[in-house]
């Protein structure tokens, strides 16, 4: 009976001892597993925090590559801009090469109609402006011209032409001053048929026996000698032209006599 309440005592202190054993055990177990616990956490929060730099990083990464497309965009814009430039720039040159020929031109033209040319006393050193500048000078001398012819037309054009209206242009004006026939010639017939008529009228005036028949046969006149014949009757004419109420000119004519 002892010895079985030895063994059972002893059996006991061993279970004791062992349950003490597995107690610490079992601590160790939870101690680990704690630190496992702590680890797993730590390692979620390094998983989560390294998928949230992968993210950032390839957010990055497309901004980078967004980036990178639009400087070559900008870049490509900033080509093409250049090049625009350059070929407008190319453009202006040739446009204003153009311009002052064609003003050149002009130039030269009015230095062949009028025969005046002109020296520029303060130039820009700009064929442009330069060129402009000697189209002001020929524009100016053209008006300054054409009022100056017009206002001469303007009075001859009534003696030319009694019983027309003068036009309303300049150039309409000047156009009637160039016709087929020559008016000069045509006024000087008109002044010299004028002339025939006052003198034949002055004659009759005067109450002498002409025949008339004999001074109308131009036939029987030589030309020398009828030109000799006004050149003597020239000393009369003042008194002639006063008496038609003409103001004679304080010039000898130097009209040829016509036929």
């Amino acid at each position: 009976m002892i010895k079985e309440l030895l063994r059972i005592g002893a059996q006991f202190v061993g279970y004791r001892d062992y349950a003490s054993k597995t107690e610490e055990k079992l601590a160790e177990v939870n101690e680990r597993a704690d630190t496992l616990a702590q680890k797993l956490e730590q390692s979620e929060e390094a998983r989560k925090k390294a998928e949230s730099d992968a993210v950032e990083a390839r957010r990055e990464a497309d901004k980078a590559k967004a980036d990178a497309a639009g400087v070559e965009d900008l870049r490509k814009r900033l080509h093409d801009a250049e090049t625009s430039l350059s070929e407008h720039i190319t453009a202006q040159i040739a446009r204003e090469e153009a311009i002052t020929k064609r003003l050149r031109m002009q130039n030269r033209r009015f230095v062949n109609k009028t025969s005046q040319e002109f020296e520029l006393e303060d130039p820009d050193n700009d064929p442009l402006l330069d060129a402009v500048s000697f189209l002001e000078f020929h524009g100016t001398e053209a008006r300054e011209g054409i009022d100056e012819a017009r206002t001469g037309l303007s009075r001859l054009f009534p003696y030319f032409f009694p019983k027309k209206e003068e036009p309303a242009t300049f150039l309409a004006l000047a156009k009637c001053f160039n016709p087929p026939e020559d008016l000069g010639l045509k006024m000087r017939h008109e002044n010299m048929k004028v002339a025939v008529e006052s003198t034949v009228a002055l004659v009759a005036d005067s109450q002498q026996t002409i025949d008339w028949a004999k001074v109308g046969n131009t036939e029987q006149i030589e030309q020398a000698k009828w030109r000799s014949l006004i050149k003597a009757a020239k000393l009369n004419t003042k008194k002639i032209l006063a008496y038609l109420g003409i103001k004679p000119s304080s010039t000898p004519s130097s009209s040829r006599p016509e036929v």
